[in-house]
């Protein structure tokens, strides 16, 4: 049976809501962002086979079939973009709450039979030309490891199979990782001890290590604040959002001023919703003066990381008072 992937458009797709349609705790899947380096990927799902292989005892070819017969799981986290490759600095709010059902990834590497290797190279069907570079597949390698401990062959978002916008039939989706990783319409898993060289494992997606000069690729996410909501109620602005990171998020922040932000305030805290990588909500009703038109929200995490305040693709949310973010 030959397998049907066709590419539509072939050529880059984005799309993303406005934030004031994130405010939800569980994340529409028509209001999940869309991104396609090659564009959409469409897959024949009765054609359609993982291949597991490298270095395990029993190399696997698995039907959609195949894979619903396996015991399922479920997971609440947020998918994130981290943005464009080429412009790594620039702010993006790309992101939502989803919970993803599917096979873990160890269930399959166990019936593998794993046997030596440090990574886990995940291969999609989507295949173009990204930044002038023709690619015949997306890959990316991560940690076999991590991989193992919390990777989910998704087939589900909400309950509701994949859509191809998606990655439908599967996709692999890795809790606390940005959704580079998390690669769509997947066709192979591969055993490694070594790096694949391609564009997005090698030369994209890479980032500066602090006090060192090398490169790492793009993994954990980096924790990160969307303000969803921003009013004036009474002498009172009621500001709310949504945080979140790789790391458990322990305070966000929530500033008021004229042309940026000048007062901060603590907001209160909600649990994640869904498990550890899902996102917290943030509350706060800071004094607003007649004056106040900006507002703006930075969170901090257990990592001691805070979210600074521009220059970076995290930097903080910025919006104005009174208006749909």
């Amino acid at each position: 049976m030959s397998l049907d992937v066709s590419m539509s458009p072939d050529a880059t797709t984005k799309w993303q809501p406005a934030p004031a349609r994130l405010d939800e705790p569980t994340t529409a899947v028509e209001d999940l962002y869309v991104i396609g380096h090659f564009g959409i990927a469409h897959v024949d799902a009765d054609a359609w086979r993982l291949h597991v292989g490298g270095a395990v005892e029993r190399p696997l070819e698995l039907s959609l079939a195949d894979l619903h017969a396996m015991p399922t799981v479920q997971v609440q986290a947020v998918l994130e973009c981290f943005g464009n490759p080429l412009l790594p600095d620039e702010p993006t709010r790309r992101a939502g709450n989803v919970v993803w059902t599917g096979v873990a990834v160890r269930t399959v590497l166990d019936e593998a039979g794993v046997r030596d290797g440090d990574l886990l190279w995940a291969e999609g069907h989507d295949h173009g030309v990204f930044d002038g570079v023709p690619c015949t597949e997306y890959r990316k390698d991560l940690p076999l490891d991590v991989v193992r401990e919390r990777g989910v062959l998704a087939h589900a978002m909400n309950g509701e199979p994949l859509t191809a916008e998606h990655g439908f039939p599967v996709r692999l989706f890795v809790p606390g990782y940005f959704g580079t990783n998390n690669v769509k319409w997947l066709r192979a898993l591969t055993v490694a001890d070594h790096r694949p060289d391609h564009l997005f494992t090698t030369t994209l997606y890479q980032r500066s290590v602090p006090g060192s000069t090398t490169l790492a690729p793009v993994r954990d996410l980096d924790v990160i604040s969307l303000v969803t909501a921003a009013r004036r109620d009474g002498p009172r602005a009621h500001v709310r959002g949504w945080a979140w990171g790789s790391a458990p998020v322990t305070r966000v922040e929530v500033g008021l001023g004229t042309d940026g932000p000048e007062e901060w305030v603590d907001a209160t805290l909600g649990e994640p919703v869904g498990g550890p990588f899902g996102w917290r909500r943030f509350e706060a009703f800071p004094t607003a003066g007649p004056e106040a038109r900006v507002v703006a929200a930075r969170a901090h995490d257990a990592a001691g990381r805070s979210q600074p305040l521009g220059g970076a693709r995290n930097a903080c949310h910025v919006v104005a008072l009174d208006q749909e973010p």
